[in-house]
């Protein structure tokens, strides 16, 4: 895969991936072209279409197109099937994924393909493997995030690792009577 796009029904471009080093404006060019070129097309035409030294495979979820390059080798409906996994595990992670959540959790969806695919390829096809990934991620950072708080909170108390109070009942130790 040379690179992936999500773009809006408006054009808006949401995420774009580049599996291949480009200009950033060759990036804008391509972009603007393609997402004209898919935006024309009519819902009931094919998903795949020719464009440059490429093969172009689209879908579209709801509001939202998912557009691949491929190169002219490289199999439609393999790519087909990438696209809609991505979308699977979006699901998944978001709970019905939709565009709003592409746009306030875009480094999520980022996350969320890195996971997925690597250089272009499918790295890991079990949507449970990626979802736990993403699951030790999302914990790992949350560990990060609260040890940040630590300190300062820390810092305010000097004795802040002692007990507040020790309530407990003192036992001692005595021989029963006989």
């Amino acid at each position: 895969m040379q690179f992936m796009l999500l773009f809006s029904r408006q054009g808006k471009l949401r995420l774009q991936k580049w599996y291949v080093p480009l200009s950033d404006k060759e990036k804008k060019k391509i972009t603007r072209e393609l997402v004209q070129t898919v935006l024309a097309r009519k819902p009931k035409m094919c998903s795949f279409l020719e464009w440059r030294d490429l093969k172009i495979v689209y879908k579209r979820y709801a509001s939202l197109y998912f557009c691949c390059a491929i190169e002219d080798q490289d199999n439609e409906l393999i790519t087909l099937e990438i696209i809609h996994r991505y979308v699977e595990l979006l699901d998944k992670y978001f709970g019905s994924v939709c565009e709003l959540d592409i746009i306030f959790n875009f480094e999520k969806a980022y996350f969320i393909l890195d996971e997925f695919l690597l250089g272009g390829e499918a790295q890991e096809t079990s949507k449970k493997n990626v979802l736990k990934a993403i699951e030790q991620a999302d914990l790992l950072q949350e560990v990060r995030h609260m040890k940040q708080r630590l300190p300062a909170a820390s810092s305010r108390r000097s004795d802040s690792h002692k007990p507040l109070r020790d309530d407990r009942p003192k036992h001692t130790h005595t021989q029963p009577d006989h």
